[in-house]
């Protein structure tokens, strides 16, 4: 299993945030993020978000640092994307 994560650089709610990532399945990455205890209201179309407090925990349970760029290709070459604004197509894979 490989999940992946961003550093903490885009801000909200006066936090600074990374995103966390699979390139395999949600399921996947659900799995990951509940035996963190990362909340699933955290999950966004294709990603969890995940504050800088936490960004070293999610390292040390085995998350690989990547560039924001590298989230973005990663989730493409996966067929995981859902960018915003485009509702999910029946075919596509689920959360």
């Amino acid at each position: 299993m490989t999940v992946y994560i961003d550093p903490p650089t885009w801000p909200g709610h006066g936090r600074m945030w990374s995103h966390l990532i699979s390139d395999v399945s949600y399921e996947e990455l659900h799995a990951f993020a509940e035996r963190l205890g990362v909340p699933r209201r955290a999950f966004e179309r294709d990603h969890y978000d995940v504050p800088a407090q936490r960004y070293a925990d999610v390292v040390a349970a085995g998350a690989v640092e990547v560039s924001s760029r590298e989230v973005v290709r990663l989730l493409h070459g996966a067929g995981l994307r859902r960018p915003k604004g485009r509702a999910q197509s029946p075919g596509s894979r689920s959360s």
